[in-house]
């Protein structure tokens, strides 16, 4: 009977002892208090999770305001992670493709040679094509290609565009419909839409093949010279300008951005037409315009830029500005 009482205190002794304990130690924890200084061991304390990083800047479909002076301007975004097309509503209008379908005709090329080596000349010369627009180089791929000049056949376009159509899933593209010049692939009439699936079959591979996408790529990523009319030649012209000025370097910083531009000032309709074109592993954007030649080849690419710039998310310091709707969306 002694013993039983006995354990029975013992028992509501530890229970209002630990009573007693939950507020003291509370009390240190809260006082910062770290048990040492002959406190029988120091308090353990439980970190907080780290907030788990936002997601890169990337190019995400949203609006574009634009004040465009000219005849045709339109773009279009690829998101390469989903498939999606976003762009301008007139998205799948077409317009001469210009340099632009050089990356296109060096990728059905080496695409056909598959693992065997172009010569050296036209290893060169594809090269040149891409890195500098050079026109006499992109003739000599072309005809490699299986391309000609000659006028296609019932209106429809060379083989070389015709494996563009159906290798990269085309539904806008066209021969070209200035007389005289329908078989040239420089007048190829093509659509944004059109022109973002272009960037995404070369980069995904179907365009130039497994053992040449990566070459077709770096080529692109190392285009050089600017708008300056001192960097533009008769035949060849600085094309690294436009999209590529337009993205930030948290984007530009990501991977090497691949970019095939197209320009021409055409004096039959007194415009310049224009092309931009850049993909990387997440998105494939083009645009497209059409303007006076009273303007500067400048003009356009400033205007490439903005469309870039205006379609980065999130936006720089978009935590701090108020969203305002644009006076016009294109």
């Amino acid at each position: 009977m002694r013993s039983r009482v006995t354990m029975v205190l013992a028992i509501t002794a530890v229970l209002l002892g630990g009573v007693l304990l939950v507020p003291a130690a509370y009390a240190r924890l809260s006082n910062g208090d770290s048990g040492g200084g002959g406190g029988g061991g120091a308090a353990s304390t439980v970190a907080a999770p780290a907030p788990t990083p936002p997601p890169p800047p990337t190019l995400a479909a949203g609006p574009v305001s634009v004040n465009f002076q000219g005849d045709f301007f339109s773009w279009a975004l690829l998101d390469r992670q989903t498939g999606k097309i976003s762009g301008s509503p007139n998205m799948a209008a077409t317009s001469s493709t210009e340099s632009m379908i050089k990356a296109w005709i060096v990728s059905d090329y080496l695409r056909q040679l598959g693992d065997r080596e172009p010569t050296a000349a036209l290893k060169k010369a594809a090269s040149l094509a891409i890195r500098e627009s050079n026109d006499t180089a992109a003739n000599k791929v072309y005809a490699a290609a299986g391309g000609s000049y000659r006028v296609p056949p019932n209106g429809q376009p060379g083989p070389v565009i015709q494996r563009a159509i159906k290798i990269c899933g085309l539904t806008d593209t066209k021969r070209g419909n200035v007389p005289k010049y329908e078989g040239w692939w420089s007048f190829t009439r093509m659509s944004p839409r059109d022109a973002v699936r272009v960037g995404d079959c070369i980069a995904d591979g179907k365009a130039a093949g497994q053992k040449w996408t990566k070459w077709v790529l770096s080529e692109m990523s190392q285009v050089h010279g600017t708008a300056a009319v001192k960097d533009q030649k008769a035949d060849s012209g600085g094309g690294r300008w436009g999209i590529i000025d337009g993205l930030p370097k948290s984007i530009t910083a990501q991977g090497p951005v691949s970019i095939k531009n197209g320009w021409t000032r055409i004096y039959d309709d007194a415009n310049w037409h224009v092309n931009c074109l850049a993909v990387t592993g997440k998105w494939s954007l083009a645009v497209m315009l059409r303007y006076s030649i009273k303007n500067s080849l400048d003009y356009g690419a400033k205007v490439c830029a903005s469309v870039a710039t205006q379609l980065v998310t999130p936006q720089p310091g978009a935590a701090l500005k108020v969203p305002q709707q644009p006076a016009g969306k294109l």
